[in-house]
């Protein structure tokens, strides 16, 4: 069965390099070191038939965030097999890209 942590881990791979600034649904007062992954819970996608949920994906919505335009992490995360790409945005002289996945 498919949980959260094993998703954490999969986006810590992606982040590469041996980073851990992978972070879930992160407190305002958190210290954010980038390169970096926030992701957060968006959905839950319930698939029906035969008048029974039979399938649960969880949507979350998945943020990277590096000063690097041309970031090899978002190239690394638009593989993802259920990866879509929503947005991309500049702020604070940051690169956010969005994507929405279902694990």
């Amino acid at each position: 069965m498919r949980n959260r942590a094993d998703l954490h881990n999969i986006l810590l791979d992606i982040l590469g390099d041996g980073s851990r600034h992978v972070y879930f649904q992160p407190p305002e007062s958190l210290k954010i070191e980038y390169p970096c992954i926030i992701y957060e819970r968006r959905d839950i996608d319930n698939q029906h038939a035969n008048n029974e949920v039979y399938l649960q994906p969880v949507v979350y919505s998945v943020t990277v965030i590096d000063a690097d335009p041309d970031s090899e992490i978002v190239k690394r995360m638009s593989k993802f097999p259920t990866a879509n790409f929503i947005r991309h945005y500049n702020s604070e002289q940051l690169n956010h890209d969005i994507f929405e996945i279902y694990y």
